[in-house]
């Protein structure tokens, strides 16, 4: 029986899959029939693997495809020399196994003298020309070789004879596709990052030598997220297969809503549901699939905190975004928000940063709640959760939460300046809940960007929806118009009440709390 696989290559008769068949058949008519170079550049885990191996698997009719990767392969890049005796050996070792003529006739290259690049190019050459098909060549984990200059001078050599070859001075490979989270394009960048370089190279990249070396590539603007139609097409394969009954159109609508298409965030909500919630195939069960995962590690969440804490100025940008709901300009001429890009960790909307998707948004508050210096003060103290659940419904109290909460940051923070609330005032009032409801309820944080900076906390406890809202205080005026907005939003959410939590930062304030009734919504009001 398939399953939903997170590792490695998706194989069709093993795993369960997202048709993808649109987004190669896109790839192969715009990019690799056209004899494009191109990389595939995109965060880890996000498919780059299994669209390689689907491409292959559809180019193979055409042409000949060399598939290979440097993945522990180190041993090419020690000097130029071991590179040009290694590097034919390694194109052959793709059809060891699926096509011996293919690996017999790849072998005869590149197996005497081979001492420079240019002797590599002058055997790819020969290849190309001696073969009865177009060759393509496809180098998966491109990034495990970046650190290399042997690797930048190859890519150098494939984009001279690239260009010679549109001259017709040249024969060499009809398309090159590679695959990593970095643009290769970028790759001066990228070895001055990551390692010390010997005199002689220091000297070549500071003259622009390794300026570029991939500057004859196509963009690739093809999305690898999934949307929600593509999601669907799994759960259907999925639901042949075991008949749960589910919805699979409200399914993929809701898993997309959570993870914005990400590859690796879909399959793993998948096979939670699948494997460790009795396969719960609803919307609870997409929540206590969130939550699980949530509570896990695994590399993906590993990689997006290192690289929060690797780079001061990207977690000040996710910072400014997530808790002070700040428009950031989505401009990925700032090196910092093109490497946010890379990582996966923003998408764009309306020109304007967002966080890639719902379940990193999540990750990322409960990651700066932990943070929070509260060393002096023992917030359980006051948010000690039975408290405040009802003892014959089992429903929360949000009445008295958010009593508490304002009792909390009035014995504690009260002589606090406005600059404190603004950067740490709803992380509090996050870590003041997330006790609370933690191991039953759920929660997301949606950002209202409007008069008065409204960040919504959506939390779902025992069956039953409730929205708290926490806002600046900026004026009556503004006030009135943000409590005529959240009456808006509880009516598309067919909710009566709502709960909100005013930050007032003028001195003599009133710590007040009240039911007010608005356009016939009730809203419990609480002023900190």
């Amino acid at each position: 029986m398939k399953e939903f696989n997170i590792t490695t290559t998706c194989i069709p008769e093993k795993h369960y899959m997202v048709d993808t068949s649109g987004k190669v058949d896109k790839i192969i008519k715009i990019l690799v029939d056209k004899g494009k170079y191109f990389t595939i550049n995109r965060a880890r885990q996000f498919g780059k693997t299994t669209t390689m191996f689907r491409l292959m698997n559809k180019l193979e009719n055409k042409y000949i495809v060399i598939k290979t990767s440097f993945e522990g392969k180190s041993y090419l890049f020690k000097d130029e020399e071991s590179f040009a005796n290694g590097i034919f050996e390694l194109f052959s070792e793709s059809f060891r196994f699926t096509d011996k003529e293919t690996y017999a006739k790849l072998l005869k290259y590149g197996v005497t003298d081979m001492k420079s690049m240019k002797d590599v190019s002058r055997e790819i050459t020969r290849l190309c020309d001696e073969s009865e098909k177009e060759i393509i060549l496809m180098i998966d984990e491109v990034d495990k070789a970046s650190n290399f200059v042997v690797f930048m001078d190859f890519i150098g050599e494939l984009r001279d004879k690239y260009i010679n070859a549109q001259n017709k001075m040249d024969k060499t490979f009809k398309s090159v596709i590679l695959a990593g989270v970095s643009d290769i394009k970028n790759l001066k960048v990228h070895i001055s990052d990551r390692r010390i370089l010997t005199g002689n190279e220091a000297e070549k990249l500071q003259k622009g030598e390794y300026n570029s070396p991939w500057n004859v590539a196509a963009d690739f603007d093809i999305d690898m997220s999934f949307n929600p139609e593509e999601i669907a097409t799994m759960l259907v394969e999925y639901e042949k297969d075991y008949n749960t009954g589910m919805n699979i159109g409200e399914m993929s609508e809701e898993i997309y809503s959570y993870t914005s298409g990400y590859p690796f965030l879909v399959s793993k909500l998948c096979k939670t549901i699948d494997e460790r919630l009795e396969k719960n195939w609803s919307l609870d069960g997409i929540q206590e699939a969130i939550k699980i995962m949530l509570d896990e590690k695994n590399t993906l969440f590993d990689d997006l905190i290192k690289n929060l804490e690797n780079n001061g100025e990207l977690y000040k940008i996710i910072y400014s975004v997530l808790v002070e709901s700040k428009e950031l300009d989505y401009n990925r001429a700032n090196p910092t928000i093109d490497k946010a890009v890379m990582y996966g960790i923003i998408n764009d909307k309306n020109k304007k940063i967002k966080i890639h998707n719902k379940i990193f948004e999540i990750y990322i508050y409960n990651y700066m709640v932990s943070k929070i210096e509260t060393s002096r003060i023992n917030i359980s103290d006051y948010n000690f959760r039975y408290n405040y659940i009802n003892e014959k419904t089992g429903d929360l109290e949000i009445e008295e939460i958010l009593q508490g909460f304002q009792k909390f940051i009035k014995e504690n923070y009260s002589n606090k300046d406005e600059r404190f609330y603004e950067s740490q005032g709803r992380l509090l009032l996050i870590a003041f809940v997330k006790p609370i409801i933690n191991g039953t309820g759920f929660y997301f944080i949606e950002p209202q960007i409007s008069y008065e900076k409204r960040m919504d906390m959506v939390i779902t406890y025992n069956k039953k929806k409730y929205i708290l809202e926490f806002k600046r205080w900026r004026g009556e005026k503004y006030h009135e118009a943000g409590l005529e907005q959240l009456k808006d939003y509880l009516e598309s959410q067919s909710l009566r009440e709502g709960y909100l939590v005013v930050f007032n930062f003028n001195k003599g304030k009133e710590y007040t709390k009240e039911w007010v009734d608005v356009g016939g919504k009730k809203i419990y009001e609480v002023i900190v």
